[in-house]
């Protein structure tokens, strides 16, 4: 007896084993999620070693006037006694570029505001990465080159002070209306480079005079409980994008809110006729989670490019958007090689106005000389059990000379479409269209126009 309990008590414990690994979560490629996109523990102060408030090291709580050397100062000082927290208390401190060390960390208590400085001479020039190109540029405000482990955490804000940036580039935009987004002097919020197993949480990023949150070439990010911002009114916060990631594998954007004049989440990675064969872009990015986030105004909540070669296993799920100009946008440049495979959209709501926008990308488009056009592709895009209102369902332009798009699904999805509801399934390759209601009416041909 005691023999055939053990055979069922085994039996049993097997069957509910197959059962839990059958329900592991997967990547769009069928790939197993790993465990630590599922561990969101915020960092606690008291586990980064001692805390250096900078007012005690004669960094003065003045919103006026610039102390960037006696802010990096302490920073340099907890780096050569080890490490520690870089602990920013109640006031505003302004700074031009700031450089984080290994072992150290970046602490904002509440009331407490780290303030860039308005002055693009108060920012260094160094060897950085922008717009899919290594190149001399500024630095941002907050820089994290080659800091394993480095934290940003609290309750305050860094504070980009973009407005005086942003006056700058609409009035070169009137006399030069080619002028690029570098040809405008000006500084990112926060970039953080070569690095691993990192965590952003709980603060404000805001009024960026640039991208707000560059990553490039690091591994294993959390971005947790963020609050993004840049405005749209009375100025346009131009390029302001939320997060951009470029080249980084395994990174989760969790709880986060954003609301910029530009991209919230935009996939980065090279840009040229030959950039999939320059070593800097080496890599794709690889194992990207954006997840439960409410999206104020931007141009799109998850975009590929314009300057991105290889993107795979990307889920955006269970996240609201409230008047995005885009759900997903695949930029496809006609300039690159490009390959964006393996994407989930799911559980999404609210509003948006192109519920899917693919279309050919030219700005500053340049061959360098090439005579062929760079083939790009992007397939197995799934969006599926969303409930939404949109303008336009199907914004997608088929340019069969320049790329193809393939193994796409829309499934279980219920939208009210405001001026165009068509799905033109002939822009793809293998086009699956599974319980798709539009406007209360069930899709039951491959183009469909309920206006």
């Amino acid at each position: 007896m005691n023999k055939v309990w053990t055979r069922c008590v085994v039996s049993i414990a097997l069957a509910l084993f197959v059962l839990q690994a059958s329900a592991k979560e997967v990547f769009p490629d069928g790939t197993p999620i790993p465990d630590w996109f599922r561990q969101t523990e915020i960092v606690k102060l008291e586990d980064l070693g001692k805390s250096y408030r900078i007012t005690d090291y004669g960094v003065l709580n003045d919103s006026t006037i610039i102390q960037t050397q006696q802010i990096q100062a302490v920073i340099d000082k907890a780096s050569q006694e080890g490490g520690g927290v870089i602990y920013i208390p109640q006031g505003t401190f302004l700074s031009g570029s700031l450089f984080f060390k290994p072992n150290t960390h970046l602490y904002i208590e509440k009331e407490g505001t780290l303030k860039g400085s308005d002055d693009i001479s108060d920012f260094a020039v160094i060897d950085t990465r922008m717009e899919g190109q290594n190149l001399k540029y500024f630095a941002a405000l907050v820089n994290a080159i080659g800091v394993d482990g480095f934290t940003i955490s609290g309750e305050g804000r860094i504070n980009g002070n973009g407005l005086r940036y942003w006056k700058s580039f609409w009035l070169r935009r009137q006399v030069n209306p080619k002028c690029t987004n570098l040809e405008e002097l000006r500084p990112r919020l926060v970039h953080i480079a070569d690095s691993k197993d990192v965590q952003l949480s709980g603060v404000r990023l805001e009024n960026s005079p640039f991208w707000t949150t560059h990553l490039y070439r690091c591994e294993n990010v959390k971005l947790l409980n963020l609050h993004i911002f840049a405005p749209h009114f009375p100025v346009k916060a131009p390029s302001s994008d939320a997060i951009d990631i470029d080249v980084c594998t395994n990174v989760l954007v969790k709880n986060c809110y954003m609301s910029v004049n530009d991209d919230a989440v935009a996939l980065k990675g090279g840009k040229g006729p030959w950039a999939d064969q320059d070593k800097e872009n080496n890599g794709a990015n690889r194992n990207i989670i954006i997840e439960d986030c409410v999206y104020g105004l931007c141009h799109s909540a998850l975009t590929c490019g314009s300057e991105s070669i290889h993107n795979h296993n990307i889920i955006l799920r269970r996240c609201r958007l409230d008047n995005a100009k885009r759900l997903l946008w695949l930029k496809m440049r006609p300039d690159t090689p490009q390959n964006y495979e393996y994407i989930t959209v799911e559980e999404i709501t609210g509003t948006v106005s192109s519920f899917l926008f693919a279309k050919p990308w030219k700005q500053f488009f340049d061959l360098k000389g090439r005579k062929d056009t760079p083939y790009s592709y992007s397939s197995h895009v799934t969006m599926q059990n969303i409930t939404m209102e949109c303008d336009v369902l199907f914004d997608v332009t088929k340019a069969d000379d320049q790329y193809k798009l393939s193994d796409f699904t829309f499934k279980n999805l219920d939208l009210k479409v405001k001026k165009n509801a068509k799905i033109e399934v002939d822009c793809v390759d293998n086009f699956v269209l599974e319980n798709v209601k539009v406007n209360d009416n069930i899709i039951r041909k491959q183009v469909l126009d309920f206006k």
